[in-house]
């Protein structure tokens, strides 16, 4: 979660933070004041890349090792120190301190203190805090954004299941939320699927273009160690490695990327969550959410309440806001790192926690909802839905002009609301009086099911296509 306006504390208080050594104050004759230990510190929210941060080092260790910067067996020491150091992370012995400042400093202390300082020391060699934290906040954001389209797939499996039972469920199509032409639920359902196809299909090629190995890049300007930077990348699950050693430690790409990644697909989240908000109302009653999924009123004992629905809604602003936010850092920063640059992570960790709860509780929501179809059918019966296939009629069989249909079938919508009528309700002579041009077998068009059927072009709302769209889906689903 971000950070309020009080500062980290994670062991020690004010007084005590500014006596520990730091690892860089060899240059420095005064000891660092306790304020700036608490305002300097990312530990309280870094500690999270521990796994990243060890999983570098031990790639790192072994590369010096086969470049022969290290001794075999030191190398093989390092490795096994930094095996115990992840155990007791692992198993909450590990004590995190603010004066450690971030976790690339606790993990390197921790493992001083155990295999000694001199060797311990050695790990750092020909690599910087820049490079190690562009490559742990990689490493974090490609697992992340893996995380994330797994959920993606999942969410889009179960819009498919619903619409594959739900062919034959008419229900209003809107446009500007008024009544517009009668579809089928599961053509409404399949749109949302197929956008959040398209969330997926972001996230995999965000992996593609960022999966390369910034470690090796030091500080700003590569090392004039003899490392192997393909090793490691080679070890960590890379393609390859960043080619500018400049950009590679400058370089927050991928962490944009991410949030607004993850900014689209919760804004997708939100529309589905807002109709799924106006389906359960009284006036819709299109939809109800199972209680499992609902909240109740602390004061009206009638009210069952989709909160779900209302909380990723809401949600949606604030993964947009932590895009909007690291933008808005990176916008000004010369190369190469700056200290910003510690403030591109509590946004992602929290879009990437928001998105990840926001789609496994959105499945289990829809899995479990009931979809009142009766409703959704007589509401199909309201608004002239099929006055455009009236229309379409006296165009393609009476070779009206389109404005003159226009027209005539203006004067059906209004001849049947005088009549307290739906369109779709008016019989062959009613409409037959209406304009000659109505007269013959004009009423089989004002049917409802038949309008939807009419619809058979490619990505329409006949049987047919929707058919056609699932198993789009299905396929995609299998690969």
């Amino acid at each position: 979660m971000r950070r309020d306006l009080k500062f980290y504390k994670i062991t020690e208080n004010l007084n005590e933070g500014a006596s520990v050594k730091k690892m860089w104050e060899g240059r420095f004759s005064e000891a660092s004041s306790a304020l700036l230990e608490e305002f300097n510190a990312s530990i309280g929210f870094d500690r999270a890349l521990w796994q990243e941060d060890i999983a570098g080092s031990k790639a790192h260790a072994r590369m010096l090792g086969a470049c022969g910067i290290l001794k075999a067996d030191e190398s093989e020491k390092i490795v096994a120190g930094l095996d115990a150091v992840f155990e007791e992370i692992k198993s909450g012995k590990f004590e995190f301190k603010t004066a450690d400042e971030d976790i690339h400093m606790a993990v390197e202390k921790r493992l001083s203190e155990l295999i000694g300082s001199d060797l311990g020391g050695r790990l750092h060699t020909a690599r910087s805090r820049n490079d190690q934290v562009a490559l742990d906040f990689r490493l974090y954001v490609l697992k992340s954004g893996s995380a994330i389209a797994e959920k993606i797939r999942e969410l889009v499996e179960a819009l498919r299941d619903i619409a594959s039972e739900h062919t034959g469920t008419l229900m209003p199509g809107y446009t500007h939320l008024q009544h517009a032409q009668p579809v089928s639920l599961a053509y409404h359902l399949l749109a949302y699927a197929f956008m959040f196809r398209r969330d997926y299909e972001r996230f995999a090629s965000s992996r593609e273009r960022n999966n390369l190995c910034p470690l090796g890049s030091a500080a700003l300007a590569g090392t004039p160690h003899p490392i192997n930077r393909g090793l490691v990348a080679r070890e960590l699950g890379f393609a390859g490695v960043t080619p500018n050693a400049m950009d590679s430690v400058s370089d927050r790409d991928f962490a944009l990327e991410i949030l607004f990644n993850v900014s689209v697909l919760m804004t997708h989240a939100s529309r589905l969550c807002e109709e799924l908000i106006l389906w359960s109302s009284q006036e819709f009653g299109f939809i109800t959410i199972s209680d499992a999924y609902s909240t109740g009123s602390s004061i009206m004992p009638q009210k069952k309440n989709p909160d779900v629905a209302e909380l990723i809604r809401g949600k949606t602003g604030r993964v947009n806001g932590n895009l909007v936010a690291l933008l808005t850092v990176m916008k000004g920063l010369p190369l190469a790192y700056n200290k910003d640059m510690q403030e591109d992570k509590e946004g992602v960790f929290d879009s990437v926690a928001t998105a990840l709860a926001s789609l496994e509780i959105l499945k289990q929501m829809l899995k479990t909802a009931k979809f009142n179809e009766q409703n959704m059918l007589a509401m199909t019966r309201r608004g002239h839905l099929t006055a455009t296939d009236l229309a379409d009629f006296l165009v393609r069989e009476k070779n009206v002009p389109f404005r003159r249909a226009h027209f005539i079938t203006g004067k059906a919508v209004a001849y049947a609301e005088n009549l307290g009528l739906d369109l779709s309700e008016l019989n062959a002579q009613q409409l037959a009086s209406v304009d000659e041009s109505l007269g013959g077998d004009a009423v089989k068009f004002l049917d409802l099911n038949a309008s939807k059927e009419a619809r058979k072009s490619q990505g329409g709302t006949a049987n047919e296509s929707v058919m056609a769209q699932i198993e789009i889906l299905n396929e995609w689903l299998k690969g």
